[in-house]
C-alpha cells in the first residue's frame, strides 16, 4: 500500500513544498514533524514535550486514494453516520432519542470529538480545541433541552433556566494586559484615550442594538443557530462586503477597536475583519442574548477539558454505536438504491463494505469532495477555507507575578499574535496548587489558509517553540524558567473561515441539500460559523431528514 513508488513520489512533493516554504521564510529548517507523538526535548530551551495533531498518515489515504487491500466481508446498516464531531454526535443522539437503534458511527481517529477533543497529564485535563459554550439563547428550545437532559441547567426559577454553578466559569474571569498592566475583561480600558474609548462606546451600543433588532420578517438579524437569523436582505448583504469595509464605511478607525474586533474574528474565526464578511463579524456580537436566573447575559460554560465534556456526554450514551479508527474511504451507488461504502480499519488493516440505506455525512466539506466522486453535487468546494490553528498546553511550576488583575480564566495581550491562554485549572476546586496547565491558541492568520497550513505542517517541535515561547515571555518575563512541559496540537483544518459571500451564499445552500434522498450533510462549515450550537443543530437537522425519509 506504501510502495517504493509512492514513497518516492510523497518525498518529491514534500521537498518541492519545503522548498517554497523555506523561500518565502515560513519555516527555516527541522524536518516534517506533524502527527509524531514521541516524547521531544529542546536544545535551546531545554522544555521537553510533544508535536502532535489529528491522524494525518490515515487522512493521506484518503488524500492520495492509496490502494487498500481487497474487502473480505460486506454488511448492512440502516443508517450510517460518518464522523464523530459534534455533529455526527448530535445526530446519533436524535437518531436514538427518536427510537432509531440501527446505526453506526465511524471515526477516522483513535478518539471522538473533531475539535472538541480534549487531554490530560498530572496535573489536569485541558482542552485541544473549542473551550467554551455560553449560556443558550432562551428561544433555543433543543439545546436547552440538552443542556437539561445533562444537568448542565438544573432547574427553572419562573422562565429562566438556572445553570449548574460549577460549569458558570469561575471568577476572575477575563483579563487583559495592556499598556504594562492587566486589566479586568478583554475591551482595552487601561490606558486608552478618551477618543478611542468613546468610538468602542459606539461599537458597542451599535451592536447592542442590532442583537435586538428583527428584520422585516419577524426574526431577530443575528441568532443562533443562524438558520433562525432573519432573511432581511437590507441586513444579509453584509454578508458580500468584508467587516474591514463595513467598520471603515461606519468610520471606526480607533487603533484600539480595530485591535478588539480582530482580537474577536481571530477568537471565533481563526481570521482577521479584513478576510471575513462583515455578517459574520456582527454576528459575533449580536446573536447572543440568553438569560439564566443565576447569571449575567451571555455567561461562559466552561470545564477544565474544554467542550471535551460536552462531547463526552453525548458519546457515552452512544458508545456501543461508535466505531474509531474506522477511515471511510469511498461510497458508491447500488442498483437497489441503498449506498455500498468502503470503510479501512487504521488499527487492524482490514478493509470491509457496509450497504447503508441512508448515510449522514458529518466530514468537513473538502473530505466529502474525496469521498463523493461517484455523485453529482454541483457546488464548488473551493469556496470553503478552514483556518488552520496551533493549541499548546503549557505546564508549569508556578506564574511569574505581575501588575494589576491576578490570574483570571482568559487571558489576552494587547497586540500580540496569539488571541491568549486559558487557565485549566479556574474550574478546578484546588485553585491553591502552584502548578497548572495553561491553554494558549495561535490562529495562523497572516498568509492565506494553505499556505498558512503547509507551513504549519513543516515545521518541527523547535520551531514552535521559537514561534510561542518569545510571545510568552512578553506577556509573563521570566515564564521560560517556570515550564515543565509544553504538548504542541496543530489543526491544518481548525475551523471554517466565514469569508465574504459565503454564509448566505448559494453555493452554501447547495451544499445544504441532500443527495438523492440517501446522503445527508451535518457539519458547522454548512453554517459558515464553527462553533458547538451550529454543529450541535447540524447533526439534528439531519437526522430529522433521515427520519423523516424512512417514515
Amino acid at each position: 500500500m506504501s510502495g517504493q513508488t509512492f514513497y518516492k513520489d510523497e518525498l518529491s512533493a514534500y521537498l518541492k513544498r519545503r522548498s517554497f516554504l523555506l523561500r518565502i521564510g515560513l519555516i527555516t529548517g527541522g524536518i516534517f514533524l506533524n502527527g509524531c507523538y514521541k516524547k521531544m526535548r529542546s536544545n535551546r530551551y531545554n522544555i521537553p514535550g510533544t508535536l502532535q495533531g489529528p491522524d494525518a498518515k490515515a487522512g493521506h489515504i484518503l488524500r492520495d486514494k492509496l490502494k487498500l487491500p481487497a474487502a473480505k466481508s460486506t454488511r448492512k446498516v440502516k443508517t450510517l453516520i460518518v464522523g464523530s464531531g459534534i455533529s455526527g454526535l448530535s445526530a446519533g443522539r436524535w437518531l436514538k432519542k427518536n427510537g432509531e437503534t440501527d446505526f453506526e458511527i465511524l471515526e477516522l481517529e483513535n478518539h471522538t470529538g473533531g475539535n472538541s477533543y480534549y487531554g490530560s497529564n498530572k496535573i489536569a485535563s485541558y482542552p485541544l480545541g473549542a473551550h467554551y459554550i455560553t449560556i443558550a439563547n432562551n428561544d433555543d428550545a433543543l439545546l436547552i433541552d440538552f443542556l437539561k437532559e445533562i444537568d448542565v441547567i438544573t432547574h427553572f426559577e419562573g422562565q429562566l433556566p438556572y445553570y449548574n454553578d460549577y460549569y458558570l466559569t469561575f471568577d476572575p474571569e477575563e483579563r487583559l494586559l495592556i499598556n504594562g498592566e492587566w486589566q479586568e475583561g478583554l475591551i482595552p480600558d487601561f490606558g486608552v484615550p478618551v477618543a478611542d474609548k468613546k468610538e468602542i462606546r459606539r461599537f458597542l451600543s451599535e451592536v447592542d442594538q442590532l442583537k435586538n433588532t428583527r428584520g422585516n420578517d419577524g426574526k431577530f438579524l443575528f441568532n443562533i443557530p443562524l438558520s433562525s437569523s432573519s432573511a432581511d436582505e437590507n441586513y444579509r448583504r453584509l454578508d458580500k462586503i468584508t467587516f474591514e469595509a463595513y467598520l471603515e464605511e461606519k468610520g471606526y478607525r480607533s487603533k484600539y477597536l480595530l485591535w478588539y474586533l480582530n482580537y474577536a474574528s481571530k477568537d471565533d474565526y481563526g481570521q482577521k475583519i479584513k478576510h471575513i464578511s462583515a455578517w459574520a463579524g456582527l454576528h459575533y456580537f449580536a446573536s447572543r442574548r440568553g438569560k439564566a436566573a443565576n447569571a449575567e447575559q451571555n455567561a461562559i460554560l466552561t470545564w477544565p477539558e474544554g467542550n471535551g465534556w460536552i462531547m463526552k456526554q453525548l458519546a457515552g450514551p452512544l458508545r456501543d454505536h461508535i466505531k474509531t479508527s474506522s477511515l471511510c474511504y469511498d461510497l458508491k451507488p447500488m442498483p437497489n438504491g441503498n449506498t455500498l461504502v468502503t470503510v479501512f480499519n487504521t488499527k487492524t488493516q482490514l478493509t470491509e463494505n457496509i450497504e447503508a440505506e441512508k448515510i449522514i455525512l458529518c466530514a468537513p466539506q473538502f473530505v466529502n469532495n474525496r469521498l463523493l466522486k461517484n455523485f453529482n453535487r454541483n457546488i464548488d468546494y473551493k469556496a470553503f477555507n478552514y483556518s488552520p490553528w496551533l493549541i499548546a498546553n503549557i505546564t508549569i511550576n508556578q506564574l511569574p507575578e505581575s501588575k494589576g488583575i491576578s490570574l483570571c480564566w482568559d487571558n489576552v495581550a494587547y497586540n500580540t499574535p496569539s488571541v491568549g491562554y486559558v487557565n485549566s485549572a479556574q474550574q478546578h476546586l484546588n485553585l491553591s496548587e502552584d502548578k497548572k496547565v495553561i491553554t494558549y491558541y495561535l490562529p495562523l492568520c497572516d498568509f492565506e489558509p494553505a499556505v498558512a497550513r503547509l507551513a504549519a505542517y513543516s515545521r518541527n517541535y523547535e520551531q514552535w517553540l521559537d514561534i510561542v515561547i518569545p510571545e510568552l515571555e512578553i506577556i509573563h518575563p521570566g515564564i521560560s524558567k517556570a515550564i515543565e512541559n509544553i504538548d504542541f496540537w496543530v489543526w491544518g483544518h481548525g475551523m471554517i473561515a466565514p469569508a465574504k459571500d459565503f454564509i448566505w451564499s448559494e453555493n452554501l445552500a447547495k451544499a445544504k441539500l441532500p443527495v438523492d434522498d440517501k446522503i445527508f450533510f451535518a457539519h458547522s462549515d454548512l453554517s459558515g460559523v464553527s462553533i458547538f450550537e451550529e454543529a450541535f443543530h447540524q447533526g439534528i437537522n439531519a437526522a430529522k431528514q433521515v427520519l423523516n425519509v424512512t417514515s
